[in-house]
This record gives structure tokens, C-alpha cells and sequence, in this order.
């Protein structure tokens, strides 16, 4: 994977072609929420998922807050960085529904 600090545009794009990562950062637009709907909307499976997470935290487009508690709980959410991505994800629906 390409490091975000060295070019940040292609490490984004590059990510965005993994399958899933459109639809988490889409999903993630309107709040948090947990690997089990992320995995429902995705339709991933499960490691994959984890990967893909992962790699979307360590470029800093999403946030991972586990709560202590029983069951353990942990709630995805968009960054700010990640919120930039906003209009751009915005651009790709508009143009999936005039080809769609």
C-alpha cells in the first residue's frame, strides 16, 4: 500500500479500488457504526473486512473507539480527513446514477 504522507491522492484512490471501501466510507457519511452493520452493507467477510478497517485507520479516514463493556463494542466512525472525502464520494454516487 502506498504511504498517505507521500501521496496522499494516490494511497486514497488506490484504497478506494479495494471492494468495500466505497460502501464503508459511504455508510460511515451518516454516523458511526458497528462491524456488524459494516459487515451487513458491505457484504464482506469478516477478515476481509477487519483489513479493510484497518487500512482506512491507519490512512486516518476513520476512527475506532471500543467501549468497554460486555459484549465488547466497537463503533466505526469518519475522521475529519475522512470527511473531506465527502464531496468526492458525493461526485462517484451522482455519477453511478446516471450510468446506473
Amino acid at each position: 500500500m502506498i504511504k498517505f504522507a507521500e501521496k496522499p491522492l494516490e494511497a486514497v484512490l488506490e484504497l478506494l479500488g479495494q471492494r468495500g471501501v466505497y460502501t464503508i466510507l459511504r455508510s460511515l457519511q451518516n454516523g458511526s457504526l458497528r462491524f456488524g452493520a459494516l459487515q451487513q452493507v458491505t457484504a464482506l467477510p469478516p477478515r476481509t473486512l477487519s483489513l479493510r478497517l484497518k487500512e482506512l485507520e491507519e490512512l486516518g479516514l476513520i476512527s475506532r473507539t471500543e467501549h468497554h463493556e460486555v459484549p465488547p463494542r466497537v463503533d466505526y466512525t469518519l475522521t475529519e480527513r475522512g470527511r473531506g472525502l465527502e464531496p468526492a464520494l458525493e461526485a462517484l454516487a451522482r455519477w453511478e446514477e446516471k450510468i446506473g
